[in-house]
């Protein structure tokens, strides 16, 4: 059985704990005291990072999953910081790797989703960057238009991130990409983004920004 090292996170859709097996550290979501009413939803997005897991397997600096069984969800563990702990202030290669590997992620047909938060990207130990938290993730065939377009936003989060920790090093092509917001952007903040906002700061009383670090 392994044994927990410390609790990382614990909210309406699972706890978060470091923990250890004789293989070494990994990380569990664990949805046992997950609320009766929120058992479907917490399980749904636990599937859906397991899957989006499953379609970069192999890929670095990526969470690797080591199982999932309907109520644990056991991913590898990454030393690291998140962006917003340890800023990436004027770290050019920090960037242009995190470019790479979101291009790795695309070609694979995975969009993250979710980058705009800045706990879902870390700063590894030597200072390379890497992609966690997969609840979000949507797969898809890469040339598709869907997943072009959701490709194209994954960027221009990153995009903002270095616009906020490398303000003179956006080029005049990273510009365009910043100031084209696409219709996907434009819906959500007019129909979806009310809804999670008052489901999450309402209904589960989470703080929207908690995490992110600060916004551009």
């Amino acid at each position: 059985m392994p044994d927990e090292v410390r609790a990382l996170k614990s909210d309406s859709f699972g706890r978060i704990a470091l923990m250890r097996d004789a293989d070494g550290l990994f990380v569990r979501r664990d949805l046992a005291h997950v609320p009766a009413w929120l058992r479907l939803p917490a399980w749904w997005l636990a599937r859906r990072e397991a899957r989006g897991l499953q379609a970069v397997a192999g890929l670095a600096d990526v969470p690797q999953l080591r199982a999932w069984d309907g109520r644990c969800l056991d991913r590898s563990y990454m030393e690291g910081a998140a962006m917003y702990q340890r800023p990436p202030r004027g770290d050019l290669a920090y960037f242009r790797q995190a470019r790479r590997l979101l291009q790795a992620l695309h070609r694979r047909g995975v969009a993250h989703n979710d980058l705009a938060k800045e706990a879902n990207w870390l700063v590894l130990e030597d200072g390379r960057p890497a992609i966690i938290d997969f609840q979000l993730a949507v797969r898809g065939a890469p040339r598709s238009r869907w997943m072009r377009l959701l490709a194209r936003e994954d960027l221009r989060h990153l995009l903002k991130h270095k616009r906020m920790y490398c303000p003179g090093a956006i080029t005049p092509v990273e510009r365009r990409v910043l100031k084209r917001r696409s219709w996907l952007r434009e819906a959500w903040f007019a129909t979806g983004k009310p809804v999670y906002r008052f489901v999450t700061r309402r209904v589960l009383k989470w703080e929207d920004n908690e995490g992110q670090g600060p916004k551009p």
